[in-house]
């Protein structure tokens, strides 16, 4: 995405989604600083299997909305719904567990990458 600006609007705004959509302690981090590959993560806590679909629906949703192409949707061998990934190029969303996501630590791994967004649920 050539406008860097909109691509952060859009990241911030898939993380407004997710934490509406009650997703847990949803971060956005930019990684422009740091790699080539891609510009941000997007990361969610999920709480079920069932949780961690509907999730992954509002995030395809978002994208087909927005015509941005999802060049890869995964689900972490590890078990079958502790953590799926969904590449969109210059947004990597990852939806995990809190067990997924307190052994992988990406916040800790990038721990350089400025939190441009952070949101937690309301009850």
């Amino acid at each position: 995405m050539d406008d860097m600006s909109q691509a952060a609007d859009l990241a911030i705004a898939l993380g407004e989604l997710l934490r509406d959509a009650r997703g847990g302690n949803v971060a956005v981090m930019d990684l422009r600083p740091l790699n080539g590959w891609t510009d941000f993560f997007v990361l969610a806590t999920v709480t079920s299997g069932a949780h961690l679909s509907g999730l992954e629906r509002h995030v395809k949703d978002f994208s087909r909305e927005r015509g941005i192409e999802i060049l890869r949707r995964s689900r972490k061998p590890v078990a079958d719904d502790e953590w799926c990934l969904i590449d969109l190029g210059y947004i990597v969303v990852h939806l995990m567990t809190e067990k997924t996501r307190a052994f992988y630590e990406l916040e800790r791994l990038w721990d350089t990458a400025p939190i441009i967004f952070r949101g937690t649920a309301s009850a």
